[in-house]
């Protein structure tokens, strides 16, 4: 099968690999129709992580089973259906208490497994013509049949659930005012997901026009982080208290004011000064505990600067971690189904799987509009 494959930093390439075949009997094949690329596929695709030529990348993929397991019990071939990023058990202590992004048996040695990324176990990636599934009948959530919401249900394999994790995080409630820092795919979803939930005020966070304006079209207020400090802006517009709660939409390669260089903690620091005393900060934002491109020595070790005693004093709650997508992915597809919900206007374009290695050029320097790329192998509904 055609897959797209990583070669070294900013070298990806589209070549046969081996076609994945039934290795347990709670195993599906899935022929994806749709796989997008994330912008945590970038770190890799950067080098600044320990991913190793070979990795096929893609963890946000849909498709339609092809082949089933023997032990498969609630799955057909035929079925349309998405899976979360996380592969999980369904069974470990933490999977029964809902943390299926920190599934104890996919991964030996590690919490949480995921297709197509660095240390996240041996799952093959999604950005190809199929996929293995395994204990599917835990994984893969059903869709309606044909190609309505393509666009819409691919995003649950990660970005809408994760963005609206960050409001879990954060504990955001009907009323409140928050502030996300990023308006990438993941913040445009948080700050969507916190108008969804009811809030009063969603300040979104920047420096990219588009983004910005992205935001402003979905209800959120645009914040300039390049025309002054995000904090005092966004406490000018609260009448100096600040918001309730913030989303930590950035991670670990966030830019400093004047977007001259990477300052990994300057999104945390700055959520401390614009969220209120006893506030909450969610932060569903990448860190990572090693990265070879860190811009110091305590950076590259996943070691930041971060003002804790200033968070001590104003009593605020911190909750951290990637998504447990399949917490939200059901109602969020009912959401999609119900047309309450459309998070496809993030994306910006639809390709076939040949033209990965430029859509990942693309979008690693925020060219023409490359904001959210979802790939079709096959050439299925490309355009």
């Amino acid at each position: 099968m055609k897959a797209v494959v990583y070669e070294e930093p900013f070298s990806v390439v589209v070549r046969d690999v081996q076609d994945p075949s039934i290795q347990h009997p709670n195993d599906v094949i899935v022929r994806v129709t749709s796989t997008a690329i994330c912008g945590s596929d970038l770190h890799m695709y950067e080098g600044r992580t320990a991913a190793e030529s070979g990795i096929v990348f893609g963890h946000e993929n849909l498709g339609v089973i092809e082949e089933v397991g023997s032990g498969v019990t609630s799955l057909s071939e035929g079925d349309r259906v998405v899976m979360p990023f996380n592969v999980a058990c369904g069974f470990c202590k933490n999977c029964l208490a809902g943390k299926t992004g920190f599934c104890l048996t996919v991964n030996p040695g590690f919490a949480g497994g995921a297709y197509g990324y660095v240390a996240m176990g041996p799952f093959i990636g999604g950005q190809a013509e199929r996929l293995r599934v395994p204990y599917a009948d835990f994984n893969c959530l059903k869709l309606p049949p044909g190609e309505e919401f393509e666009t819409d249900f691919v995003l649950l394999a990660d970005i809408f659930p994760t963005g609206y994790h960050g409001c879990e995080l954060a504990q955001l409630s009907p009323g409140e005012s928050v502030a996300v820092y990023g308006a990438g795919p993941v913040g445009l979803m948080a700050a969507y997901s916190a108008l969804l939930r009811g809030a009063s005020k969603v300040f979104s966070v920047d420096r990219v026009p588009e983004r910005l304006a992205k935001a402003e079209e979905i209800g959120a207020i645009p914040i300039d982080f390049t025309k002054g400090d995000p904090a005092e802006q966004i406490k000018e517009q609260t009448g100096g208290e600040g918001t309730d709660k913030g989303v930590d939409a950035v991670g670990y390669q966030a830019q400093a004011h004047d977007a001259s260089h990477e300052e990994p903690a300057i999104v945390l620091n700055e959520l401390v000064e614009t969220v209120r005393p006893t506030g909450m900060l969610g932060v569903p934002g990448l860190y990572v505990p090693s990265d070879p491109g860190g811009p110091d020595e305590h950076a590259k070790h996943g070691q930041l600067l971060v003002s804790i005693g200033r968070m001590f004093e104003k009593g605020q709650q911190m909750g951290t971690g990637q998504c447990n997508v399949k917490r939200y992915n059901r109602q969020l597809r009912d959401l999609i189904i119900a047309g309450r919900a459309k998070p496809s206007f993030v994306v910006s374009h639809e390709l076939p799987l040949d033209q990965a290695p430029q859509a990942y050029e693309k979008f690693d320097k925020r060219v023409e509009g490359y904001t959210k790329v979802v790939l079709h192998p096959g050439h299925a509904l490309a355009a």
